[in-house]
């Protein structure tokens, strides 16, 4: 969501063939590592995941009324929108937008396309303005704009932290501060990327598919995560970790079982 800008993967699957299209976002789970942990992708669980990046990402558990959400927050990446905040500015709108006219040919978004890939990088609205934020809200009426969301979401940010969080032997708590942190802060190459993070962990700590103990290694991991949040001005209210999942750490629901409370910019929430 509020990572660097990043070429369409469209566009490199253009450029470098259908190969890639199957490669794996992160390291590659092995046999015994998803045998040792469960996934955060159980139905009830993925639930729990998503109220609780809504309750952080737009201070309500009801994330299925996230889908026609659009606004600038000023973070410099133009216009972030839907159930995970796709940005202009950062290139997973646009392959959201490139999906949605895949499947829905003329659609209302469609004609914003030229657009979308002049300000990808940037945080212009050049070309989006005054009717892409209008025009957004109509195209969340539509079952298939919502579907092709919850696709993209889980192709780029929910499937890889999962897939990373079993391969490093990790149980539900850990496999969801991967995602929270992958939709913050991507997964590219500058230092507050979520590989990143989780390399600046692992050289305090080793996880359990590397013999290390779950609460410490994920307390590293917070700790990165908190140090990443603040190099930007924009992620400096660590909330998000300090009074939600550092505070399920702390009581060894490393399962997130219900029943949960926590807190996000001093709003506090409770799943039953």
């Amino acid at each position: 969501m509020k990572h660097p800008a990043r070429t369409s993967r469209r566009t490199l699957l253009a450029l470098f063939g259908a190969s890639l299209a199957s490669a794996p976002y992160l390291n590659p789970p092995g046999a015994a590592a998803l045998r040792a942990a469960a996934g955060l992708d159980d139905p009830a669980k993925k639930e729990i995941a998503m109220q609780l990046v809504s309750s952080a990402e737009n201070s309500s558990l009801d994330w299925k009324a996230q889908y026609k959400y659009i606004e600038d927050i000023g973070d410099g990446r133009g216009y972030t929108a839907g159930i995970i905040g796709f940005c202009s500015g950062t290139g997973d709108m646009l392959d959201l937008v490139e999906l949605y006219a895949d499947r829905r040919p003329g659609n209302v978004l469609a004609p914003y396309l030229p657009a979308l890939r002049r300000v990808n990088g940037t945080d212009s609205h050049d070309g989006l303005d005054p009717d892409f934020p209008r025009d957004w809200a109509r195209a969340a009426r539509d079952q298939e704009f919502r579907r092709a969301q919850d696709n993209e979401r889980d192709r780029v940010y929910f499937n890889p932290a999962v897939r990373q969080g079993r391969t490093d032997g990790l149980r539900m708590l850990g496999q969801f501060a991967y995602y929270d942190a992958i939709v913050m802060h991507g997964d590219g190459t500058d230092p507050t990327s979520f590989r990143n993070i989780r390399r600046r962990a692992l050289n305090r700590a080793r996880p359990p598919a590397q013999g290390g103990d779950e609460v410490t290694y994920l307390h590293a991991f917070l700790d990165a995560r908190v140090w990443a949040m603040k190099q930007e001005e924009a992620h400096s209210d660590t909330s998000r970790v300090d009074t939600a999942q550092r505070v399920f750490l702390r009581e060894g629901n490393l399962d997130l079982d219900p029943p949960l409370d926590w807190k996000v910019y001093g709003d506090s929430y409770h799943i039953g």
